[in-house]
């Protein structure tokens, strides 16, 4: 059971999603990494205006199982953090493509979208994991 993959995301092989609207991209974890991660009950994102290269990371996502380093899928500039995680972080688990989105940025390089996986990629990814 890979979960909901909306077909306008691009994915990395570490579960995170980014969509991406002109030069301004939004990024978060994937239903199936909050279904791996179980309880979310704890978020650290970055600052705005923070400065990322495509793999770093930017953040941690705490559950009650484990914590998970996010990774950026792509560089870019942060542009805006979802505060509302810190008070409830499982909005991760609850919306993870919507209202419980990581971080906003402006995109450094687009050219390195090309690297990711589509919706259809990332299902046949996550077939080879289960």
């Amino acid at each position: 059971m890979s979960g909901n993959i909306p077909a306008d995301l691009k994915f990395t092989e570490s579960d995170e999603w980014i969509r991406v609207e002109g030069n301004e991209a939004t990024i978060g974890v994937s239903d199936y990494a909050q279904e791996q991660l179980n309880d979310i009950v704890y978020v650290e994102l970055p600052d705005v205006g923070a400065e990322y290269k495509k793999g770093d990371t930017f953040g941690v996502v705490e559950s009650v199982k484990a914590a998970s380093d996010m990774h950026m899928p792509v560089s870019g500039t942060i542009t805006a953090v979802n505060e509302a995680l810190e008070d409830a972080p499982e909005t991760v688990n609850s919306d993870p493509y919507g209202a419980g989105w990581f971080v906003k940025i402006t995109l450094a390089n687009p050219s390195e979208l090309a690297g990711l996986m589509d919706a259809a990629a990332y299902a046949k990814y996550l077939e080879g994991r289960e």
